[in-house]
């Protein structure tokens, strides 16, 4: 019988499973690149991705019919019933509160558009076609200065942050990473690439009044002015990626792969749980005056586990 993670507590489940997805990404320092294929490590994210999946089903439902996959986005994307928590930071958000939003997003941030990209080869005729247009942009046309990552990590600078590539990951808990598990896991299964696709449709048809609204509260806050850049750019791509999404990437796909489209809207779902909880987990926190990052205890638990 192998192993079982159904009872796992999820900052366990979410935790591991981002270190093992990161061995496809960036690796980890002293940690051999032959870790990435270890049939036994391969076999133990299984088992994570199967409870954490199961997990995702019993919040948003299972993949089933869908009538009309373009309306069903529109409905999903306009029918969100969490706090917004754009609007928080554009009204009264503090900087302390937008550093800490920060760290939280620079688990995805910092390599934005790679999880997204898994998915090209599995693509084909328009539906990729759009996407590779929607990632050349994501990755600045090709300029180092541009890509979205790039820009993030400018943010995150200007913030007075660190922004090497994961420092903050003893910091950050399960409700974020599961925000980005959740990508890396449809992204490296082709069997998901119908749930990666509503995943990217929703992310971009749902960026351009939270991105303004960062915008707005970092102006606000009298952070300098470059640090406003990422979200300002993501406004304007965002404004064509949208339409983008919607009709050439997931309509096009659902119109070639038919059978796919209840995987297209329940990735989309799924996005929309995950992030609603993200926004609540963050609201709490700072309502109730606490931190909503690992405090200090936390960190040095779940280092020595």
């Amino acid at each position: 019988m192998g192993p079982s993670a159904e009872g796992a507590d999820e900052e366990d489940l979410q935790l591991a499973l981002y270190c093992l997805y990161e061995l496809h990404y960036r690796g980890f320092t002293g940690v051999s690149d032959e870790w990435e294929w270890h049939t036994g490590l391969l076999a133990f994210r299984s088992v994570l991705e199967a409870v954490f999946l199961d997990r995702v089903i019993a919040t948003v439902g299972a993949p089933g019919a869908v009538r009309h996959l373009e309306d069903e986005l529109d409905l999903l994307v306009h029918s969100g019933d969490g706090p917004s928590l754009s609007k928080y930071m554009a009204e009264s958000g503090t900087l302390h509160e937008f550093r800490e939003f920060a760290i939280h997003r620079s688990a995805y941030q910092l390599k934005e558009a790679d999880p997204h990209s898994w998915v090209i080869p599995r693509l084909c005729g328009e539906p990729k076609a759009a996407l590779i247009e929607i990632q050349a942009d994501e990755y600045g046309g090709g300029r180092f200065e541009d890509m979205h990552a790039t820009l993030f990590a400018l943010t995150m600078g200007c913030l007075g942050l660190d922004t090497s590539y994961g420092s903050y990951l003893s910091e950050i808990p399960a409700v974020t990473l599961a925000t980005v598990n959740l990508i890396s896991l449809f992204g490296l299964h082709r069997r998901w690439r119908g749930a990666l696709v509503g995943h990217l449709a929703v992310f971009e048809m749902s960026s351009v009044v939270p991105n303004g609204r960062y915008s707005q509260a970092l102006r606000r806050l009298g952070v300098d002015p470059r640090a406003a850049r990422f979200y300002d750019v993501h406004v304007e791509a965002d404004a064509i990626h949208e339409v983008i999404a919607r009709h050439r990437l997931a309509g096009g796909f659902a119109a070639l792969e038919p059978q796919q489209a209840g995987d297209v809207l329940f990735g989309a779902r799924a996005i929309m749980a995950l992030e609603k909880a993200f926004a609540v987990h963050l609201i709490d926190c700072w309502a109730e005056g606490r931190t909503s990052l690992f405090g200090a205890s936390a960190v040095g638990a779940r280092r020595s586990a």
